[in-house]
């Protein structure tokens, strides 16, 4: 086998199933096309099932049309969560890899934020990671073949930043629950691992990154620029297949090093 060979081989993800939550657009909605490249079906969670559909259609059309479902989840619910889970299961037989990341931003000066902000951010972007990762650990117990969880934190998880009260104490959690995780599922085949980009342009910060402030900001810090989203592929695809087997409980940061300028 050639070098070229072993790498493609090791870093395949053919006929794996991964469920995505968050699928309808920006960071979820990259994944689920990285992963499919990489020859994975996919099980797409989202509320919004008109971007759900267009995004099957378009994995369907690379990978036939068995590529891809569509799941209508809220993530902040059990009973969605459950349903869609096993909705998979009734479609492509088995959950293998679980990409958890649905989340929501609202940011604020600490003084002024609002208690409904603080539990939104709270609820979605931490309690329903905890609930989508419990149902889906579950069903990869169950089916005794493991699997492979990313839950999406931040660097901001592990570096302060103002008016990010709710958003760094939410992806902070992620990162100590899933080294919890990573410690009681790794025995039973279950690896969990974190992945914490940086800044990225998606629909939740564009406005942000292209405003006056934003560039500003963004130049403060040590790469100068934000990330490409084509940059987060390698690391998503080491933590979900082969490639990273003996990786459990890690936080990959893809910041370019920009925690660096946050003081961490």
């Amino acid at each position: 086998m050639s070098a070229g060979d072993f790498l493609a081989q090791t870093f395949s993800l053919k006929d794996r199933v991964a469920l995505v939550t968050g699928a309808s657009s920006g960071l979820g909605a990259h994944f689920a096309r990285t992963l499919a490249r990489a020859g994975c079906r996919l099980a797409l969670a989202a509320r919004r099932r008109e971007k759900l559909e267009e995004l099957a259609a378009e994995i369907c059309g690379m990978n036939g049309e068995r590529g891809a479902l569509t799941v209508v989840m809220d993530v902040n619910e059990r009973n969605p969560v459950e349903d869609g889970v096993a909705r998979a299961v009734e479609h492509f037989g088995r959950v293998d890899i679980l990409i958890n990341n649905a989340g929501v931003a609202a940011s604020g000066d600490f003084l002024e934020m609002r208690e409904e902000d603080w539990q939104l951010v709270l609820d979605t972007d931490l309690s329903a990671v905890w609930r989508v990762a419990q149902v889906a650990a579950r069903q990869m117990t169950a089916q005794k073949s493991g699997g492979s969880i990313i839950n999406i934190s931040s660097v901001l998880g592990l570096a302060a930043q103002r008016r990010q009260t709710n958003y760094a104490a939410a992806k902070a959690g992620v990162i100590h629950l899933t080294r919890t995780m990573a410690l009681e599922l790794g025995a039973r085949g279950v690896r969990v691992n974190a992945l914490a980009p940086g800044y990225f342009a998606t629909d939740m910060n564009r406005e942000f990154l292209e405003s006056k402030r934003g560039r500003a900001y963004i130049a403060s810090l040590p790469p100068r620029r934000a990330g490409e989203l084509r940059e987060l592929d390698g690391a998503l695809l080491l933590l979900a297949g082969d490639a990273g087997s003996y990786i459990n409980g890690s936080v990959l940061v893809v910041d370019g090093g920009t925690k660096l300028g946050l003081g961490a």
